[in-house]
């Protein structure tokens, strides 16, 4: 991996995904997690369901954003990033985490614009004014862009959908940061099994790429933004 792709990889990165807890914090709040062994479970349970679709879409956009511009037409670019874009959009059934994914996909568009100047990046949203594009869609486009493959676009999704949550619980519950980089440790066969799945599915039709639901962290999205005192924003 060069360089580049570690800085914008890089969990420190202005990208705003600190300001996130991705769903941890209702968790904790509700009960559902309250130690080491419930993070894991949560991290476990999101690598088979939400995790494993962000992969695969990110690995999908990172496909795409490989493809030759000029053997393939702007409009039918665009009409590609924007099915991408709907169908990732139906997959998220919570409107709290449809936001949430469009505030992280804007920041980490923003930081890509920053460290690639004058590159095409997700080139329905670089000249318009409407939402920001679905977090997994800027990832797995950025990651091609600054020469990763798509499922390194997956693996990093994979390992944010994990990491994210690791890291908010350290916070919110108190616990060990080492004891919580082993169980990330823990989980890194499951994280690279998610990307090469997720990478091998990228090539398929959008209306194709998996769509497994976790209901419970749809109903803990909505949930958290009904709670007075928050640390994240989602």
């Amino acid at each position: 991996m060069n360089a580049l792709l570690l800085l914008l990889l890089d969990s420190r990165a202005p990208a705003g995904a600190h300001h996130h807890s991705g769903g941890i914090e209702a968790a904790a709040a509700t009960g559902l997690v309250t130690d080491l062994t419930g993070l894991e479970d949560f991290c476990r349970a999101k690598l088979r369901t939400s995790a494993r679709v962000g992969a695969t879409f990110a690995a999908a956009a990172s496909r795409l954003q490989s493809f030759d511009h000029e053997r393939t037409g702007l409009g039918e670019l665009q009409e590609r990033w924007a099915s991408l874009d709907a169908e990732f959009e139906a997959r998220t059934p919570s409107e709290a985490a449809r936001a949430a994914s469009r505030q992280l996909g804007g920041g980490l568009l923003r930081l890509f614009r920053s460290a690639l100047p004058g590159t095409d990046l997700v080139t329905p949203w670089t000249r318009c004014r409407g939402p920001a594009p679905h977090h997994p869609l800027v990832l797995g486009a950025g990651v091609a862009l600054a020469g990763g493959t798509p499922e390194l676009a997956a693996r990093a999704a994979a390992l944010a959908a994990c990491a994210g949550p690791a890291s908010a619980a350290v916070r919110l519950l108190g616990l060990d940061p080492f004891a919580v980089q082993a169980m990330l440790a823990r989980l890194a066969s499951g994280i690279d099994e998610c990307a090469r799945a997720a990478a091998r599915r990228a090539g398929q039709p959008p209306q194709c790429l998996p769509a497994d639901g976790a209901p419970a962290l749809d109903l803990l999205a909505d949930y958290h933004l009904t709670t007075e005192v928050r640390l994240f924003a989602s």
